[in-house]
């Protein structure tokens, strides 16, 4: 068995290819442009088992010793999928601990995981409270690459991926949880992008991570060419049978309100690359901000104070969001490369060809 962390991929990304989106990156064009945001990867394969799997790991704050809040907001726009967790972001406006992807049957293993390592991570604050771990955890379909029903996945993936967790550029495609995705019928996964906006006086930063297995090949857009409809060899699916998680991190002060239309502009970001949300699809975002730190609410003020941009202004990050998102979905293309399929067994999901894909533009 093949098990690896955060191994770069030496392909180039969308950018070096010549692909002119639009926008200023961070100097990773990665999530972990965010200050404090890190990701780690268990990536499985082993063709032997028909194992091709895995878990992304991203730890928002370095909040070892007690947790702190991470503001967020979140959006299903289509709920075929699962992503732990979102009732309380969607009352409460925050959560505490990580966040986790894996593929669908995995979830369990990966919450278990998560719960532990929030329970080693916070030990002391875990034994003088009653306090309780609500990781989220989110998941996509992976059953044509990967053997889905042998349940691969265990809990100590799930702290592998998080033990890994660092800073600095991310690895794509076919680490993590993307390690067994397929996008618009080409070998697809993890990708990311950032973004950073100038509002008022201060520059802001907004990273997307996309675990992408979502889209059939004649609705695939690259900046408004029809790339899908003039490479329609090798298809592999009749219809859309996956999904996409979209996770954006920003370290703009934002409420849960505000956070929550962020994590709409995903869908804007997603709609880009040409998918319309299919039926069979589980399209959920969820949006961060590292600002405002505070201690968990139960050992807050009665009165808090945080800072919030005003919304009359909050355009600028919209559109950040969508690109980094549009952007983070074709680099999690790019990075793919040629998979031979469990279900059916004989075909291969291939990668696209990249220097047809430059040729676009």
């Amino acid at each position: 068995m093949n098990k690896q962390a955060n191994n770069l991929s030496t392909k180039p990304r969308a950018r070096d290819l010549g692909l002119p989106f639009p926008g200023e990156t961070g100097p990773y064009n990665a999530i972990t442009d965010v200050a404090g945001v890190t990701v780690g990867f268990t990536t499985l394969t082993d063709p032997s088992k028909d194992m091709r799997t895995g878990v992304t790991a991203i730890v928002p704050r370095q909040d070892e010793g007690a947790p702190q809040p991470v503001w967020a907001g979140q959006y299903a726009l289509n709920g075929n999928g699962e992503m732990t967790g979102t009732h309380w972001i969607n009352d409460a406006g925050y959560f505490a601990g990580p966040i986790c992807i894996t593929n669908t049957h995995g979830v369990g293993q990966v919450h278990h995981g998560a719960t532990k390592w929030m329970i080693e991570r916070y030990s002391s604050y875990f034994q003088s409270e009653h306090a309780w771990a609500m990781p989220v955890v989110a998941e996509t379909y992976d059953g044509v690459l990967n053997d889905i029903t042998a349940l691969h996945i265990t809990s100590e993936h799930a702290l592998d991926a998080l033990n890994a967790a660092k800073s600095g550029p991310v690895a794509e495609g076919s680490t993590g949880g993307g390690n067994g995705m397929i996008c618009y019928e080409f070998k697809g996964g993890t990708g990311t992008s950032s973004r950073r906006v100038k509002l008022g006086e201060k520059t802001y930063t907004i990273g997307a991570m996309v675990q992408a297995n979502h889209g059939i090949r004649p609705w695939l857009t690259v900046l408004g060419k029809p790339v899908g409809q003039n490479m329609m060899e090798d298809r592999l699916l009749k219809e859309e049978t996956g999904s996409i998680i979209v996770v954006l991190a920003t370290d703009a002060p934002l409420s849960g309100l505000a956070l929550k239309q962020i994590a709409k502009r995903a869908a804007i970001g997603v709609g880009r690359g040409g998918s319309p949300g299919g039926n069979n699809s589980g399209d959920i975002f969820l949006a961060f901000s590292v600002a405002n730190e505070r201690p968990m609410p139960g050992h807050d003020d009665v009165v808090i104070q945080k800072q919030e941009i005003n919304t009359e202004f909050i355009d600028p990050l919209y559109l950040a969001a969508v690109q980094a998102v549009e952007e983070a979905v074709i680099n999690a293309i790019v990075a793919g490369e040629d998979v031979a399929t469990v279900k059916p067994k004989g075909a291969i999901c291939k990668a696209i060809d990249t220097e047809k894909l430059a040729r676009f533009f």
